[in-house]
């Protein structure tokens, strides 16, 4: 019958032989029972220990010169046991510590022992105490990121061979160099004295015995005067020395014979004949050496934060701090385990790593880092969110008092700098005639107009921009022609990067246009979005902001000058746009311009034209009856052109459809003209709005104010002899107005069509007096009030829901 030994069989030898390392080392040896029970409770062995550590632990406290003596005389030291006295029997004794070597199994049990202890640490506040008595900061200041990214590559270079070696093969990883500048320089050899001290400290305790607190104790105190992350990248530091050399001898022992030599005594030729077998302690080793240098970054990068922006009083920040003591302290201590675990297989051999428990211990440590990161990179985000909210905040300011009208610049860079794109690295445009990136340079005391739109850029918009934009190419040597159009893309800075379909709309409309547009979107930050849409008013649909030459505000959205007059607007300023204004006159080529030249050779030739528009068919139908009608019985000559409704486009194409096929009139065929007719009408309203003169007693401000009424309530007609304008009606006056013809033809011979049509509608608008009715979409600038335009009283103002089933909805203001 197999015997079975149990911790209470354990006890025994356990509380004796511990303070002297030979005389266990040779019970094990003689009780191989005693030994596999070792080996299969590590657990009682981690108790038994912890209830000794008066014997084990206190002297190396207390006595530092051990340490030191151990550092200084790295001859002396062999595997550790903290005890003094029991380290010199120990040494004493080379019988002893062979024959530990040739019995893996018993040195494996001592060993796992150890790490049991630490595991079972579970006071974390007393064993915190302890460590927050060893920091006493003396106040230098130590710059460790260019210290941490020079371990970052020897890390990452060391880890990855593992991946290499166990396929079979030693890949070659470029290194890109890193300039060695002097204060670096300067900075290793102040402190490569310190590294190398915690090197010694992690390699010959290793397998001394010594737990893992213990060690871990031991480094703090050597690193009593740092700071918590020049503790942290320092101790990183020391141990990328001991295992990047353990991978370097990997990588050319092959091919050198002096790192061939050293392989033999490291044993690395036997380990790495069974990278295979060996794969999982590799894998947990890698995996705890990526969690510790995680952790590592996120300390320094508390450390780096700019005190200008955020405080050590900073809730987010203060919270992150009181948790650094804690993510230093199990970094350290798993440099510890993995500088454990490199140690036995170069002293031990492959043997010593087939087990799992081992892997089990790393993998523990690792979870407990992952968990101390996640924590601490969420403060981290907490304390960068903050910044960069008072970042952003800093710079919207420093926009509010670039563009202070009061400001004066010699030149308009360091407003587009401001917009667009500050530093230096990148070339911030794309030109649309050479798709090459150019730099800001280019719009140097240039007058720049800032197309700002999102990527829902309609294409009937960007099409009558682009034949604007070309037209004035074409006349270069114009005045109206000196300015650079730029596009800026507003879009959603929170989905960041874009996603696949906002990046492929965004290229799409970027290479159909031919001016200047920002070379990525996210090159414009948050804060100049903000501004972009409460001092310029954006909303959705564009604008075009105009600045000078010296980059001061000409003009807050010159988009409706734009549609209006084109290229002869410029230089797009508010002085031109009211120039412009004074210059106008209520008549037909306002209302058409150059959208059809065939309704311009009418005005030419003096014919009477019907404007109409609506999307009821039996309305149409009647009207353009009851006009032809009257115009054969007075024998005047009269077109018709039917030009749709700003809203219900499906419906507009079929009205003109059945129009085309009755041949009640001549309609446009290209939704475009239609689009462009309207667009134009509504930025004549919203150029009033945005001078403030919307509600001026303007004849013409009526006239087109009526219009736009008009076509939210049913039909309408506009009468013109020529460019002038008789009538302008709604539908429920027009068509009655030509069903009386009976009423006012005597009128017709003495007055003449015209004006005996007009006093004839102007008594039935008297009488019906329709309502007037604005609608302004939520993503427009609404004005406070507005006046009625044919009673002059203050509208009302109502919140309206409104779906019109097309694709296209209603078309926005512009402004």
């Amino acid at each position: 019958m197999e015997q079975k030994t149990t911790y209470g069989a354990l006890q025994a030898p356990m509380t004796g032989p511990i303070s002297n390392p030979a005389a266990a080392a040779q019970a094990l040896l003689n009780n191989p029972g005693a030994a596999q029970a070792l080996i299969n409770n590590p657990g009682a062995v981690a108790q038994a220990l912890l209830n000794n550590r008066g014997t084990t632990h206190h002297p190396v406290h207390n006595n530092l010169g051990v340490g030191q003596q151990l550092i200084s005389n790295p001859g002396d030291a062999q595997p550790y046991i903290t005890t003094p006295g029991a380290n010199l029997a120990f040494i004493n004794k080379p019988s002893t510590a062979q024959a530990l070597m040739k019995s893996p199994g018993a040195s494996r049990a001592l060993i796992r022992g150890d790490r049991g202890g630490m595991l079972s640490l579970s006071d974390d506040n007393v064993m915190m105490k302890q460590i927050l008595t060893t920091h006493a900061p003396d106040g230098r200041e130590v710059d460790v990121r260019p210290l941490l990214y020079l371990v970052e590559d020897i890390l990452n270079r060391a880890t990855q061979h593992v991946d290499f070696l166990v396929k079979g093969t030693l890949a070659q990883i470029e290194m890109e160099e890193k300039t060695q500048q002097s204060n670096f320089i300067a900075l290793l050899e102040a402190l490569t004295f310190t590294i190398d001290r915690i090197a010694c400290e992690l390699s010959y305790k290793a397998l001394g015995g010594s737990d893992a607190h213990a060690t871990t104790t031991a480094i703090f105190n050597l690193l009593s005067s740092y700071t918590w992350d020049a503790k942290l990248v320092l101790s990183l530091s020391a141990f990328a020395l001991n295992y990047g050399e353990f991978w370097l001898l990997a990588q050319i022992y092959s091919t050198n014979q002096l790192a061939k030599s050293m392989a033999i005594l490291r044993q690395l030729p036997s380990i790495l004949e069974h990278t295979a077998s060996l794969k999982p302690r590799f894998d947990a080793l890698n995996n705890l050496i990526r969690t510790m240098m995680d952790v590592t970054r996120c300390v320094v990068e508390l450390t780096e934060l700019p005190s200008m922006y955020i405080s050590q009083d900073s809730p987010a920040l203060a919270t992150a701090m009181t948790h650094v003591p804690t993510a230093v302290y199990w970094t350290i201590r798993s440099m510890v385990a993995c500088a454990t675990q490199i140690t036995s297989l170069t002293s031990m051999g492959h043997e010593y790593g087939i087990s799992t428990t081992e892997s089990w211990e790393l993998s523990t440590l690792t979870h407990k880092l992952k968990n101390i990161h996640e924590h601490l990179r969420q403060q981290l985000n907490f304390c960068n969110q903050f910044i960069e909210e008072r970042k952003d905040v800093e710079t919207y300011q420093m926009l509010l008092n670039l563009f202070d009208p009061n400001v004066m610049h010699i030149d308009n860079m360091k407003v587009l700098k401001a917009l667009i794109y500050a530093r230096d690295d990148k070339l911030p445009l794309l030109d649309g005639t050479t798709k090459r990136q150019v730099g800001l340079d280019v719009l140097r005391r240039k007058n720049v107009l800032l197309l700002i739109s999102s990527l829902e850029f309609s294409s009937d918009e960007l099409g009558i921009l682009e034949q604007i934009y070309s037209e004035s190419r074409v006349n270069a040597t114009r005045l109206e022609s000196q300015y650079e159009v730029v596009w800026i893309p507003i879009v959603d800075r929170s989905i960041v990067p874009l996603t696949d379909e906002m990046r492929t709309k965004f290229e799409n409309l970027q290479s159909t246009m031919p001016w200047y547009s920002v070379e990525d979107p996210l090159l414009i930050e948050k804060p100049v979005i903000r501004f972009i849409k409460e001092v310029w008013h954006f909303r959705t649909k564009p604008i075009l902001v105009v600045l000078d030459r010296q980059g001061k505000v000409v003009s807050p959205n010159a988009i409706h000058m734009m549609w209006i007059w084109g290229s002869n607007a410029f230089p797009f300023t508010s002085l031109r746009e009211e120039a412009l204004w004074r210059e106008e006159t209520w008549r037909l080529d306002l209302l058409i311009d150059g959208i059809d030249p065939m309704i311009l050779n009418w005005i030419k030739e003096g014919k009477y034209i019907f404007l109409f528009g609506g999307d009821d068919v039996e309305w149409v139908r009647k009207f353009a009856t009851a006009a032809r009608s009257v115009a054969a019985a007075t024998r005047i000559p009269l077109e018709m052109v039917y030009v749709g409704k700003s809203s219900k486009r499906e419906q507009v194409k079929k009205v003109t459809a059945i129009i085309n096929v009755e041949k009640l009139s001549y309609a446009w065929q290209d939704q475009t003209m239609v689009w462009f007719f309207w667009t134009r009408l509504q930025s004549m309203l919203f150029s009033k709005i945005q001078l403030g003169r919307a509600d001026d007693h303007d004849p013409m401000m009526q006239q087109i104010k009526k219009l736009l009424s008009y076509d939210r309530e049913g039909g309408w007609a506009v009468l013109s002899r020529g460019s002038n304008i008789v009538v302008n009606g709604h539908s429920t006056t027009v068509l009655p107005a030509l069903g009386g013809y009976d009423e006012w033809k005597v009128n017709v011979a003495d007055k003449g069509f015209d004006l005996a049509f007009k006093e004839y509608h102007d008594r039935l608008h008297d009488v019906a007096h329709p309502c007037c009715r604005f609608e302004f979409p939520t993503t427009t600038r609404i004005p406070e009030s507005m006046r009625c335009p044919e009673c002059r009283r203050i509208m009302d103002k109502y919140t309206t829901f409104l779906c019109c089933h097309d694709e296209q909805g209603i078309p926005g203001s512009l402004f």
